[in-house]
């Protein structure tokens, strides 16, 4: 491993852990676990249908994130993404978290 790649049994927050490892083992049913009911998100400034983006950027392109940093609050984090239509690129996650869940998430390029 990398050791500039923060490990993701370390994010500082439960939901977004939950979030990070679901996506990067593509597991679609702890995903959706990780997501509060109607969550929404957005790529690069643009609202997008967050089932539609993430069968498209994740699971049928085998998405993975490598994090890089995490805000001490653990909501916010930059990584290294990856997927096998745009390749690799810096990028910024930004979530909210409301009862635990991901209720909303923004990402786009840093």
């Amino acid at each position: 491993m990398n050791d500039d790649v923060l490990p993701v049994e370390l994010l500082a927050d439960a939901a977004v852990r939950a979030f990070v490892a679901a996506l990067n083992t593509q597991d679609r049913k702890a995903f959706q676990d990780a997501l509060a009911p109607g969550a929404t998100m957005s790529d690069d400034g643009t609202e997008r249908d967050l089932g539609d983006w993430t069968e498209r950027e994740i699971f049928s392109s085998n998405g993975h994130m490598d994090v890089e940093t995490q805000s001490d609050d653990g909501l916010t984090l930059t990584a290294r993404y990856r997927n096998d239509t745009y390749g690799e690129m810096r990028t910024r996650w930004q979530f909210t978290v409301e009862g635990g869940k991901v209720a909303r998430f923004e990402t786009g390029q840093a």
